[in-house]
């Protein structure tokens, strides 16, 4: 069994050896071929991070209305109703809702709620921005 044992590791060492050797003998051009094979295909660069470059560095319009932040993350659910979320004009949807107080859809909306992700993903956004957004939701349901 001990031959066996040392026969084992002896292959994998010629195995190991042949494979740096072979990596090894890649020319310039092949090897700048591999890196560009296996780079990521993008990469991701969040708002307010200027290690990547100034074009994502912000969003660059300053301060958004709550309807900008509603069309551009929150209309596909509340539009839609989509994973259960009430829709924005429905008056009797948001009824219920607002019986906890407002206050506390200002929280769910903020914390995320069931279905709802936090802020509604809008990562970007001060919790002001959220409850601004709330506030045009159900200033149009009613």
């Amino acid at each position: 069994m001990n031959m066996l044992k040392s026969n084992a590791v002896k292959l994998m060492g010629i195995l190991l050896l042949g494979m740096a050797v072979s990596a090894h003998g890649v020319s310039d051009k092949q090897r700048a071929a591999i890196e560009e094979r296996i780079a990521p295909a993008g990469s991701v660069c969040m708002e307010g991070d200027s290690s990547c470059g100034a074009a994502v560095a912000s969003s660059g319009g300053g301060a958004k209305s709550p309807e900008d932040i509603y069309n551009t993350n929150c209309m596909a659910c509340h539009a839609t109703g989509a994973a259960g979320a009430p829709k924005m004009g429905d008056a009797g949807a948001w009824t219920g809702r607002m019986d906890k107080g407002l206050e506390t859809v200002y929280a769910n909306a903020i914390n995320g709620i069931n279905g709802m992700p936090a802020k509604g993903l809008c990562m970007s956004c001060s919790d002001d921005d959220v409850k601004a957004v709330v506030d045009y939701i159900l200033d149009n349901s009613k």
